[in-house]
């Protein structure tokens, strides 16, 4: 193997720039004459053609720009980086020998590599530029960091090539970490969840998938398979493993691959049928380096290949020294070569511009007053085992101050803003999001960290805040294979004829939500009923077909129907299955059909109304505070009135007046239970029932603590029933805490005579569980919306879950009741009293009155004498009463002519008896 570096030393080196090169250890003066840069990359490719010619074109104009470096000659000194001819020679020999050459072709490769960068060092270069294959880039920059030199990458994408591990190392293209997450951000602009990933089983291949499926991750989508093939696969290799791949679920393809032979894929998948409506194929920049390397036009042929493929390019922003730079390109390609694939793509730019770069940074390096010096590496010693001569090896003795130079480089190339991020990466990563049409390529818009998906340039964002948020990406119209218009949905049943498997839960209580039928479905029920409906709303067929789950004895566990997926015994669970978060971990929900809670039901009996209920609503002290407003507020109003209203004067018995009035609440008689709600039930030992199979079971035990042995599972409503009117003592249960929905079946059964108390203490949601990442989730949740705003879950409810007796739920907040006379008999008994008490007295008044007017026969003459004297102050003769109708007339005189007859009744029997004295 040690032919693969020892061939070295005979390869041809290519120079340009100048005719030689001194090779004294130090340099004299504080510039060289001249001053040698590395170029590595594979001559025979799309990428190599490119950046060789985009060297040259840099080599001329900076020579011929006086302004740069002073006079000093930049010689770039070439070497190919392809040892594609020896390893296919060494594959040739392992096969003879019987030995596998896969399992030595890394090793092969790694031995090629560091001859091709011993070689390049030997000529004492300040900087080096390439290789453009990543592969090759990891094995080079580990000699680039032991010599000092640094390593300017212009196609070299890998992500795993970073500054943490190789100092020296700079990518003056676009890491491939940022092209992840743009192609990562795509396929979540388009809803999509699953791709996969067909890709070239190399450094460059792996690394750069890896870093996609972490980009999807954060986007909440993945990677369902990983398509892989050697580096020169033939087409029969690369068929296999397309069928395998349209055997997947996913119909999202994403290629990464390296653009010599990249094409072959899309030959192949045209095919097989895989190039029609409802495939997505997404292509990484390696695609449009193939097509843009093709001049003048691609072939129309391979234009209607890719038609509807989605591709991104590097974005390099349109500049006059853009366009003259291409411009020149034609001129340049015809004398230097006459292929026809020797076209202008990105990687020239990235190649011209590094070369720029280098000569900027050392006119930088050298105005500092900076010297190119070489010495040897005492590490470097000569042995006697190899060919190898590393003696000739120098480190770059201001190697790190150069390698900060190149960093702190801030200037506007071809390519557009040249700047390093603290990792060594160019700033402001961007791209261009390209559809393939039969007419040619048709740009739908851009990519950048800076906006996200933008039908504007990039570079006229910057001046702008930052904005990726998702209302505000952009993209124009896309054509997709098969001529359509709309994104496809991404994913298909596979193509293996098997339907979906639906568990169904085999229910001994309950059964109107799902059981089992003789119709030709086989199953009936509201929840069935509503996968149904939701399923015919899709725009495709779904193949299904309903499975038991359970013995049929007791209500299954539906954790372990659930568990049942890891091992594709189900795809679906349709039923009364609740949304609970452990559950979410290991299955996908859809949206939720039905909410549901979890609520405490326990026996009621109805409460016993006290005769002094009316006393209740007040305390002691909040009758005693109202009494003293009652009269604070009397004493205010004789305060204010007494001077002007006759009723309010007089002598202080007749004016204080205390009006008692006073207004009761309503007390309600109302249903009881001892037990109060969760909190009671928690505090206390009692047992607790619960429905078997759901996940109440756990939920009190984890969530409550409450202890194993005091919860009892009830397997149907005959045991519900029979437990609560039991009792504790019966060996019953105190309460029992289930969900809604067959709390409100328990209650119409039972005929009303048990009620929820407390406050329901989880709330919770039905739902269809699919396998985790099904795309079939996203659809059915969209159409059971869809049932929901159209009213059609509402139809469904009515038709299943209709009871006889619809009771009120919680006994304190929804009973409706009178107010009984028995409530307040206490109170009337009072006021009963009082109004016999004042109304004795009146009576007795009243009588006293009428007695003394009855007139004496003696004097009814004056009596009659003085009515007729008086009829202004009496009104009317008062004749003694000698009738009821007397009585009558008496009650309804008022007080005050009552007062004035008997006073003057008093006056004349005083006349009368000092008259009848003096005749005495």
């Amino acid at each position: 193997m040690l032919l693969c570096v020892s061939g070295f030393w005979v390869l041809p080196t290519e120079g340009a720039g100048t005719e030689g090169f001194s090779r004294n250890s130090s340099s004299s003066s504080s510039r060289s004459s001249s001053v040698n840069v590395g170029a590595l990359f594979t001559y025979d490719s799309f990428i190599g053609r490119a950046a060789k010619l985009g060297i040259m074109v840099a080599i001329d104009d900076f020579n011929a720009d006086q302004s740069i470096l002073g006079g000093t000659k930049l010689n770039v000194v070439f070497h190919d980086s392809n040892c594609s001819g020896f390893v296919g020679t060494m594959e040739g020999t392992f096969h003879k020998l019987g030995l596998r050459y896969l399992d030595m072709r890394k090793e092969i490769v790694d031995m090629f590599s560091y001859g091709v960068a011993l070689q390049v060092m030997e000529n004492k270069v300040v900087a080096a530029i390439g290789p453009q294959s990543s592969e090759i880039g990891h094995i080079i920059s580990h000699v680039a960091n032991e010599l000092h030199v640094p390593l300017l990458s212009f196609a070299a994408t890998d992500p795993t090539l970073s500054s943490l591990q190789y100092p020296y190392f700079f990518r003056t293209t676009q890491n491939d970490y940022f092209q992840m997450n743009a192609i990562a951000d795509f396929v979540s602009y388009c809803r999509w969840r699953e791709v996969v990933a067909i890709f070239v089983d190399d450094e460059y291949g792996r690394n750069g998938i890896s870093v996609l499926g972490d980009a999807l991750a954060k986007k909440r989508a993945k990677i369902s398979y990983k398509a892989a093939f050697t580096p020169g696969a033939d087409n029969s290799s690369i068929n296999d493993l397309l069928v395998s791949v349209n055997c997947m679920e996913s119909r999202i393809f994403v290629v990464h691959v390296n653009p010599d032979s990249g094409l072959n894929i899309f030959s192949v998948a045209k095919s097989l049928g895989m190039m029609d409506s409802g495939y997505v194929w997404i292509a990484t920049d390696w695609l449009l380096t193939a097509l843009d390397s093709v001049e003048p036009v691609v072939d129309p042929k391979t234009m209607d290949l890719l038609r509807g493929v989605v591709a991104f390019r590097h974005y390099t922003p349109e500049s006059n020294k853009k366009r003259r730079f291409k411009a020149r390109w034609k001129n340049l390609r015809s004398k230097e070569s006459s292929r026809s694939d020797d076209g202008f793509n990105s990687f020239a730019l990235y190649a011209y511009d590094s070369v720029w770069l280098v000569a900027r940074a050392l006119d930088v390096f050298f105005r500092e007053g900076n010297t190119v010096t070489f010495s040897n590496d005492p590490d470097l010693r000569k042995t006697n085992d190899s060919n190898i001569k590393f003696t000739a090896l120098n480190v770059f003795n201001e190697g790190e101050r150069f390698m900060q130079v190149i960093h702190e480089m801030n200037y506007t190339g071809l390519t557009g803003q040249i700047e390093f991020d603290s990792e060594k990466n160019r700033k402001n990563p961007a791209y261009d999001v390209l559809n393939i049409k039969s007419r040619g390529l048709h740009r739908v818009g851009y990519l950048s960290n800076h906006k996200g998906f933008s039908v504007e340039p990039p570079e006229t964002l910057y001046s702008k805040p930052p904005n990726t948020s998702t209302e505000h990406q952009r993209l124009n119209e896309i054509i997709w294979p098969g001529k359509v218009t709309k994104p496809p949905r991404g994913w298909v049943f596979p193509d293996n004829g098997r339907p979906l498997k639906i568990g169904v839960p085999n229910r001994v209580s309950y059964k109107n939500y799902a059981y089992k039928d003789n119709n030709p479905l086989g199953f009936k029920g509201y929840c069935i009923d509503i996968f149904e409906a939701a399923v015919h709303l899709l725009p495709y067929p779904v193949p299904r077909t309903y499975i038991l789950y359970g013995d049929g004895k007791r209500n299954p566990s539906y954790d372990n129907l659930l568990s049942q997926f890891a091992a594709n015994n189900f795809d679906v669970a349709v039923g009364d299955v609740t949304i609970i978060t452990n559950r979410t971990k290991f299955v996908d929900f859809t949206q939720p059909f039905m909410e549901s809670r979890l609520v405490v039901v326990a026996p009621v009996k109805e409460a016993k109304s006290s005769p002094w209920s009316f006393l209740k609503p007040f305390t002691l002290e909040m009758w005693a505070v109202t009494g003293a407003l009652f009269l604070f507020v009397g004493a205010i109003i004789w305060i204010l009135k007494h001077r002007f209203n006759e009723e309010f004067r007089g002598p202080p018995r007749r004016q204080i007046i205390t009006i008692f009035w006073g207004e009761h609440s309503e007390l309600v008689g109302e249903l009881t239970s001892r037990i109060e709600g969760m909190e009671s039930l928690i505090t206390s030992n009692e047992p607790i029932g619960v429905q078997d199979g759901t996940f109440a079971w756990k939920y009190l035990i984890n969530e409550l603590n409450i202890a194993p042995s005091r919860i009892i599972p009830l397997k149907d409503e005959e045991e519900y029933l029979s437990a609560l009117q039991r009792g504790p003592r019966g060996g019953g249960v105190a309460a029992i805490a289930n969900e809604l929905p067959y709390i409100k079946a328990l209650l119409s059964n039972s005929n009303c005579k048990f009620r929820t108390v407390g406050q329901e203490f989880t709330r919770t949601s039905w739902g269809f569980a699919f396998q985790r990442d099904s795309p079939l989730a996203v659809d059915m949740s969209t159409a059971i919306l869809q049932l929901s705003e159209e009213g059609k879950l509402e139809k469904i409810c009515k038709k299943w879950l209709t009871y006889s007796h619809e009771c009120t739920m919680q006994i304190s907040d929804t009973e409706d009741y009178q107010i009984s006379v028995q409530s307040f008999w206490g109170l009337f008994l009072i006021c009963g009293i009082v109004w016999f008490i004042a109304l004795t007295l009146f009576c007795w008044k009243v009588f006293w009155q009428w007695q003394r007017l009855r007139p004496e026969e003696e004097d009814s003459d004056e009596v009659r004498t003085s009515e007729e004297a008086g009829p202004s102050r009496s009104g009317r003769s008062l004749k003694p009463a000698a009738s009821f109708k007397d009585l009558i007339r008496v009650v309804d005189k008022r007080e005050a002519e009552i007062k004035e007859i008997l006073k003057q009744k008093s006056s004349k029997k005083l006349k009368a008896s000092q008259s009848s004295a003096e005749t005495t």
